[in-house]
C-alpha cells in the first residue's frame, strides 16, 4: 500500500510554499501525534482520580509518538472515521493499555483541542518571523529617515516625504499585527473536556460532579491550555473566525506594501526594486523583463487568504445546536491553507525587505521634475503670510500649475515658478528672491523624519521586551 508522505502538509494551493517549521507542524503525522498527547494526558489525569491503573502509562507513553499511518488508514478505510482509527491503531500498539483510552471523552474532546494547540504553535512561527520583519523595517527605516522622496496621491505627484517615512507607515501596521497575534495566541482556549453536548456528562458519571473541575483544571495544566467554560460538542467556531481575521489583516498590510512595490518598481516611478538575480528570467518572450514576480506572489496569495475568513463566519454562524458537520471539510484546509500563506507572505516579505534596491537617481529625477508642483501649497502659505486673499492665490497658482503641466507632459522643464514670478497679482507680495526659496522642497518634509524615527525606536523597544531583539 502506497502511503502519501505525511511529514510536510500537502496541499494543491500552497505545497510549493511556506516554511518546512509550518508544513510540518499542519501535516497528518503532527496532527496525530497531538492526538495521542492528548490521550495520554488524560489517561495520566485519570488514573489520579482512581480510574485506571497508574502502571499502564508507561506502555502508553512508549507508543505515544509512533505513528503507523499505514495502519490507521486501513482502518480508516473499513470504519470511516479517521479518529476512531487512530485511536484503534494506538490501541493495538498497546495491547494491555489500549483498552483505557478515551474513557469519557468524545472526538472533539481530542480533535479540538488538538486543534488549538496547533494554532498556538503556528501563531508562535509567525510572531518569530514577523519579528524578524519588525526588526528589518526598524533598520530600513533608520537607514532612509532622512531621504527626501515624492509623495504621491491618487497616484499623482503630491508634496515630498522621506523613504523613511513611508517605510515606518508599513512598519507601524506590522506592530499592530504583532501585538494582536501575541494577544490572540495569549487568549486562545480549548473546547476543554465537556463530551458529547458539552455538558460533561460522562466525565460527572464517573468522577461525580465535586471532582469535574479539578479533573478539567488538571487537563489544562497538563496541556498547558486553558478550556472555554461553556461548549458544545465543539468549542465556539466563532474562535476559528477571530484566528483568520487576524491573519488575513496582516495580509492586507503586506498586500499594500507589495502593491506600492509594483508600482514604484515601474520604470515610470523606478524607484524601488525588489531583488533581482543575476541569472533571474523576467519573461520567456521578452528578456529584457525584470518582473516584480515576489511582490506579485504576495499579493496574489493575499487575496486567497482574504477569502478564507468568509468560511470561518460561516461555519461560526451555522454550527447549528449542538453541533453540525458541515465545518468539518473545510476546515481541514482553511486553517492550515491560512497559515502557510501568512507564512509565505512573511518570508517573502523578509527576502524583499533584505535586498530592496533603492534608486537614488530616479528618485532625485522625480524630485526635480514636480518639485515646483510640490512646492506650491508652501508659496501659497507664504502669499498669505504676507496678506494675500489665500482663495485669490490657489486659483492663481492652479492656472499657471495647470499651464506647466503642458510643458511636462511634453517632456519640458517645469516652467511654474518662472510663470508665478512675471505674474503681477503674485509678485505685490513676494520678490523673485522670496518665491525661488519656495522651491526648496528638500526640508519640506514636516515631521517625517523624526516620527519614522520614533517608529524605529517603538520597535526596537518592543522587540526587546519580547526578548526577540538585540541591538
Amino acid at each position: 500500500m502506497m502511503i502519501p508522505n505525511y511529514t510536510l502538509y500537502q496541499s494543491p494551493f500552497s505545497w510549493r510554499y511556506a516554511s518546512n517549521e509550518m508544513r510540518t507542524l499542519w501535516s497528518e503525522e503532527h496532527k496525530r501525534k497531538l492526538w495521542r498527547k492528548i490521550w495520554v494526558a488524560l489517561a495520566k489525569v485519570q488514573s489520579e482520580f482512581g480510574l485506571l491503573p497508574s502502571q499502564i502509562l508507561k506502555e502508553l507513553e512508549a507508543k505515544q509518538n509512533e505513528i503507523n499511518l499505514e495502519r490507521a488508514l486501513e482502518i480508516e478505510k473499513l470504519i470511516h472515521h479517521d479518529l476512531m482509527a487512530e485511536l484503534q491503531c494506538f490501541s493495538e500498539q498497546c495491547p494491555n493499555a489500549g483498552g483505557f483510552l478515551h474513557i469519557g471523552a468524545t472526538s472533539m474532546d481530542i480533535e479540538d483541542n488538538a486543534e488549538v494547540i496547533r494554532l498556538r504553535e503556528a501563531l508562535e512561527i509567525l510572531i518569530n518571523k514577523l519579528d524578524d520583519l519588525l526588526a528589518l523595517t526598524a533598520q530600513k527605516i533608520r537607514l532612509y529617515a532622512e531621504i527626501p522622496s515624492l509623495a504621491f496621491t491618487h497616484l499623482q505627484p503630491a508634496e515630498p516625504t522621506t523613504l523613511g517615512y513611508r517605510i515606518a507607515g508599513f512598519a507601524q501596521e506590522l506592530l499592530l499585527h504583532s501585538q494582536n497575534m501575541r494577544d490572540l495566541k495569549k487568549n486562545l482556549r480549548g473546547k476543554g473536556f465537556k463530551g458529547a453536548v458539552g455538558t460533561a456528562a460522562s466525565y460527572v458519571e464517573i468522577l461525580g460532579l465535586h471532582h469535574f473541575d479539578k479533573f478539567e483544571q488538571k487537563m489544562g495544566e497538563a496541556l498547558q491550555l486553558s478550556f472555554f467554560p461553556v461548549s458544545t460538542q465543539t468549542y465556539p467556531r466563532i474562535q476559528d473566525y477571530q484566528v483568520l481575521v487576524t491573519l488575513a489583516g496582516l495580509g492586507a498590510t503586506l498586500y499594500k506594501f507589495a502593491f506600492d512595490l509594483r508600482l514604484l518598481q515601474s520604470p515610470l516611478y523606478g524607484e524601488w526594486n525588489e531583488p533581482f538575480s543575476e541569472k533571474q528570467v523576467g519573461s520567456s518572450a521578452m528578456p529584457f523583463k525584470r518582473n516584480p514576480i515576489q511582490a506579485e506572489k504576495i499579493d496574489s496569495l493575499a487575496r486567497l487568504l482574504a477569502s478564507l475568513p468568509q468560511v470561518a463566519w460561516e461555519n461560526a454562524a451555522h454550527s447549528l445546536l449542538e453541533r453540525t458537520l458541515d465545518d468539518s471539510a473545510n476546515r481541514r484546509t482553511i486553517l492550515p491553507e491560512a497559515f502557510l500563506i501568512a507564512d509565505e507572505l512573511l518570508l517573502t516579505a523578509i527576502r524583499i525587505l533584505k535586498g530592496l534596491k533603492v534608486n537614488t537617481n530616479a528618485i532625485e529625477r522625480n524630485l526635480q521634475v514636480y518639485a515646483p508642483f510640490s512646492a506650491s501649497e508652501r508659496l501659497l502659505m507664504k502669499l498669505v503670510q504676507k496678506g494675500a486673499n489665500r482663495q485669490e492665490m490657489h486659483e492663481v497658482i492652479r492656472e499657471h500649475s495647470m499651464r506647466a503641466w503642458l510643458e511636462v507632459t511634453a517632456g519640458k522643464p517645469n516652467p511654474l515658478f518662472t510663470l508665478l514670478q512675471s505674474d503681477e497679482r503674485v509678485t505685490i507680495f513676494l520678490n523673485d528672491e522670496e518665491i525661488s526659496e519656495c522651491q526648496n522642497i528638500q526640508s519640506y518634509t514636516g515631521i517625517a523624519t523624526l516620527r519614522a524615527q520614533q517608529i524605529a525606536e517603538a520597535i526596537e523597544k518592543y522587540l526587546q521586551a519580547s526578548g526577540t531583539y538585540s541591538p
